[in-house]
């Protein structure tokens, strides 16, 4: 089963959160199931957790959120993709739907949102996990090399086969074949008349992304105080070295690879995903009732 929520964010943007699956068995609507909150990443949508969400439905209720200006969640204006929209919108979901104490689950920016939430609210969250997301500052030339990227986009595509191939492999930040890339971005593509267009606006997303990428987020990572995971791909943008300065830097870090996996860490390697963080997972307390 698949159920949307509605969840009324920052500055009353209509929010689209969705449950992949019924509650747990053996367990009625009404007993209290520990919360998990699943944040997409840049351009990604709540969708892409569907397998991590019908997964963790075996202990959790798991929500993935299509967060401001993703999947179905409103589009606001340039300047309302603030850092704080959007942890504003998360603590929102874990209100509203009832989640806290919840354990938080980020990939890229996703994880950067979770990290802030637990370091400014610490009472509605119990444990949090990181996937493949830096703390320090990207800085402005990576910006432009986004800005550029975008523009080398054959919008609109003819067919999802073509929107495939070139983010699987013509694309030119590719630089080996990828298949689970070329399905993740087929994913957020919705056919128009002239074919096939991402649902989000470029525009919104560097718009998103300038908020965040000129800054190192070292401070809000100390001051997380649940059990934390860092999770990175052998061939994604998190390094070994600054994943484990983050582990050094949480009070209490842990820390987990996969190999074979790019950023798109679950999407890339769903079973060493989970394999990664189950350990972690088993080894936080039962939800208070």
């Amino acid at each position: 089963m698949v159920r949307r929520i509605d969840v009324t964010g920052a500055g009353g943007l209509r929010l689209a959160a969705w449950e992949f699956a019924d509650p747990p068995k053996g367990r009625s609507e009404t007993d209290r199931v520990p919360g998990a909150l699943l944040l997409h990443g840049l351009m990604g949508r709540a969708s892409h957790w569907a397998a991590t969400a019908r997964w963790l439905a075996g202990r959790h209720r798991a929500v993935a959120l299509d967060q401001r200006g993703h999947g179905r969640s409103e589009k606001p204006a340039d300047e309302l993709f603030t850092r704080e929209a959007y942890v504003h919108d998360a603590a929102a979901a874990v209100e509203q739907l009832g989640l806290a104490p919840v354990t938080l689950i980020g990939h890229s920016m996703g994880a950067l949102t979770a990290w802030q939430l637990a370091a400014e609210r610490p009472d509605l969250v119990q444990a949090l996990v990181i996937c493949d997301m830096r703390a320090s500052a990207l800085g402005a030339a990576s910006q432009r090399e986004w800005e550029d990227w975008f523009r080398t986009w054959p919008v609109p595509f003819a067919t999802l086969a073509d929107v495939r191939r070139w983010f699987g492999s013509d694309d030119p930040w590719v630089e080996r074949p990828s298949p689970g890339r070329g399905e993740f971005f087929a994913e957020v593509m919705a056919e128009g008349p002239d074919g096939w267009r991402p649902v989000f606006s470029r525009r919104h997303m560097l718009a998103s992304r300038e908020t965040w990428v000129h800054d190192a987020h070292w401070d809000s990572l100390a001051e997380v105080r649940c059990p934390t995971l860092v999770v990175r791909g052998l061939d994604g943008e998190l390094g070994r070295a600054e994943a484990q300065e983050m582990v050094r830097v949480l009070p209490r870090g842990q820390y987990a690879e996969v190999t074979d996996a790019g950023h798109l860490v679950h999407y890339d390697q769903p079973a060493a995903w989970r394999a990664a963080i189950e350990p972690f997972l088993d080894g936080v307390p039962a939800a208070r009732p």
